[in-house]
């Protein structure tokens, strides 16, 4: 009704009426349920953005002290790309991150198969339990059992010579694969096995089917689990910690320990520097997506 009641005989104006107030108090009532919950997230996300805008307004504060403004500079950035320990960590965290992430996918894409298209196989619980383990295993005591195993390998086999970049790309790979496992089992799960089954009528062996028709349909996730696996490894400090050695420092571990000692303006920089790279990739991501959604 809108709002508007018309009476059309006495017998039933009172119907109409309680009618009418009823659909204007549900209608006020799904008004202010909106507005609590636009509130709730709008704190939410300033709560998390404005620290961040407010990092990249200070990366170009000319002062050394990092919550005065000191007027406009791209001192800190200058610096920042002069600072040799900064760019090593940058080069080594991303090369880990790259190589982890690549065997992680590997890893993860045959374990995910396994468990969605090799049926019940004896193990299969335990092999499962394994696979999600390492989600749910607080990283302190991942790093620490890491460690433990690379100390008794270095005196059984005299390898590792020296923890660093070899140490670091298997603790992460440890962990990234379960990732990429769910992501790809949650595909295969999800996708029709129809296709396969028709391609082996028509003569295609398994193996063919796999790279010919599996492979290309759950390759979204394959990239997802890969994107995932690289930000994880780029991103962690307490597991890298426990398993690197001297001159194997990565940039959170390099960010870290500045900030131990006080925060300096060429950290705001740095972080600047990874927000909006950040930023490009979410928006080229976005642009993808929009284009390929109109494309269908």
């Amino acid at each position: 009704c809108g709002g508007h009641c018309s009476v059309v005989t006495s017998g039933g104006a009172n119907c109409i009426a309680a009618t009418c107030t009823s659909q204007r108090q549900g209608n006020d009532y799904v008004k202010a349920r909106s507005r609590f919950i636009i509130s709730v997230l709008s704190f939410g996300y300033a709560f998390l953005y404005i620290p961040l805008i407010s990092v990249v307004f200070y990366s170009f504060n000319a002062s050394s002290l990092v919550n005065v403004w000191g007027g406009f500079s791209t001192r800190w950035y200058r610096e920042l790309f002069r600072n040799e320990q900064v760019l090593d960590a940058l080069f080594l965290s991303i090369k880990i991150a790259v190589t982890s992430a690549t065997i992680a996918t590997i890893l993860g894409t045959m374990s995910g198969l396994a468990l969605a298209r090799f049926g019940r196989f004896k193990g299969r619980t335990m092999f499962s339990g394994m696979i999600s383990s390492p989600m749910v295993m607080p990283e302190v005591i991942t790093g620490l059992s890491l460690l433990l195993l690379f100390v008794s390998l270095q005196q059984l086999t005299g390898w590792p010579g020296q923890r660093g970049f070899s140490t670091i790309t298997i603790a992460h790979t440890t962990f990234s694969m379960a990732y990429v496992a769910i992501i790809v089992q949650s595909r295969l799960l999800a996708m029709d096995e129809s296709l396969e089954e028709a391609a082996m009528d028509l003569g295609g062996r398994p193996l063919r089917v796999v790279f010919d028709i599996t492979l290309p349909l759950i390759a979204p996730a394959m990239i997802a689990g890969w994107l995932l696996s690289f930000t994880l490894s780029l991103d962690d400090l307490v597991i890298a910690s426990f398993v690197s050695g001297p001159g194997s420092t990565t940039l959170p571990m390099l960010i870290f320990s500045k900030v131990k000692l006080g925060v300096s303006p060429d950290i705001n920089a740095l972080a600047a520097l990874i927000i909006a790279a950040v930023s490009i990739g979410v928006a080229i991501a976005w642009l993808v997506m929009r284009r390929s959604s109109r494309m269908t």
